[in-house]
């Protein structure tokens, strides 16, 4: 496959409502797009790195970096063999910038699929045509206008609630939201790394409210410290930041670090090794669940695509475009009785529209080949 162009185009999308975690408070959607042209077919990606290195040690500006100096020569080395197999292998001398080579890996296994008339959902192994979707609910400024939210987002149909909590929001909103809504409502918290082990006692008030999973409470390093919180506390441990590979997945599950698993593509380099997680997990009886970096559809559509594959027996934040955008860069995704198809087209299966990126496109480079 020869590589003729290579693009980066950095975007902002405005967010329909601010989105709060315990990292800070995001009131768009500032990333870059990758672009690939090969003689047979174009290959597009989205980076999900944030503009500062507080969800992960990677940023927007390094991954552009890292990208145009290290990663894309390692590719084109490869020559007419390029291919996403083989780029991950070429990939690995580099350490760590995951994100950076899920941008690559993915728009060049989009090229290839498309080339191949192969959709994203076929070349991985999904088994559904339509998952369950989830939604992940920020930091509110009160607890009414969380319950109210919440409230919203069931009315649209949305088959499970995830609530970010940090130190000093999180047990009573909560317990309103459970007490609010009934026991049958699927509902777990999302920490992004704000507690330590220190709290389990606090963190164990949590228990009452039956919640499905508590999602990365401690640092995304501290594997041992989860295990012991695991031992303190009956809420099943989720983890997320701390599972860059199918080792860490493997490491993590053999010290009993976690019960649950969140998989997002962009965090693990690319959906090869998303794969591999999904089935090292699925080995030992651990479940997972498609995580999101608010992406539009061009990163939504693959995801989509992974969290049809068989272990993937949880509702993720695979959610509709208007949950994130008034606007997206690709035809909306929607709620379908709570659930969004798999896109069945070739490649990432969803169609650019090339006039609302014009508009959102904040600057184009081009990497020299």
């Amino acid at each position: 496959m020869r590589v003729e162009h290579i693009e980066l185009r950095h975007v902002r999308i405005p967010l329909v409502t601010p989105f709060r975690t315990s990292f800070g408070t995001s009131h768009e959607r500032g990333t870059f797009l990758l672009r690939v042209v090969t003689a047979d077919a174009e290959g597009w990606a989205e980076c999900g790195a944030e503009p500062e290195p507080l969800y992960s040690s990677e940023f927007l500006a390094g991954a552009a970096a890292v990208l145009r100096d290290h990663l894309v020569p390692r590719a084109l080395a490869l020559g007419p063999a390029l291919g996403a197999e083989r780029i991950k292998n070429a990939l690995a001398p580099v350490k760590g910038n995951q994100m950076a080579k899920h941008v690559l890996e993915t728009a060049v296994l989009d090229a290839e699929l498309k080339a191949l008339g192969m959709s994203f959902g076929r070349y991985l192994g999904a088994v559904r045509d339509r998952v369950p979707a989830g939604v992940s609910v920020g930091i509110m400024d009160s607890i009414p206008a969380l319950v109210e939210a919440v409230g919203d987002y069931l009315a649209q149909g949305y088959q499970r609630i995830k609530l970010k909590i940090e130190p000093g929001w999180d047990i009573e909103p909560v317990r309103v939201v459970r007490e609010t809504y009934g026991d049958d409502l699927l509902l777990q918290v999302d920490a992004n790394t704000a507690y330590a082990l220190a709290g389990a006692r606090h963190l164990a008030q949590l228990d009452p409210f039956d919640l499905l999973l508590i999602e990365q409470p401690l640092p995304e390093d501290d594997l041992r410290g989860h295990a012991e919180l695991a031992r303190r506390i009956r809420t099943p441990i989720c983890l997320d930041e701390s599972i860059t590979s199918a080792r860490d997945a493997a490491t993590a599950i053999a010290l009993g670090a976690c019960q649950v698993i969140n998989v997002k593509p962009s965090r693990v380099g690319g959906y090869l090794e998303a794969r591999r997680i999904h089935d090292v997990a699925e080995a030992h009886g651990v479940p997972v669940w498609c995580g999101g970096m608010l992406e539009c559809g061009i990163g939504r559509g693959p995801n989509v695509a992974l969290a049809a594959l068989p272990n993937f027996v949880l509702p993720g934040d695979t959610s509709a475009s208007s949950r994130y955008f008034a606007q997206d860069l690709t035809p909306a995704f929607t709620l379908e009785d709570g659930n969004l198809r798999v896109p069945t087209g070739p490649g990432i299966g969803v169609e650019i529209l090339t006039d609302v990126l014009a508009d959102l496109t904040v600057s184009t480079t081009t990497i020299p080949l």
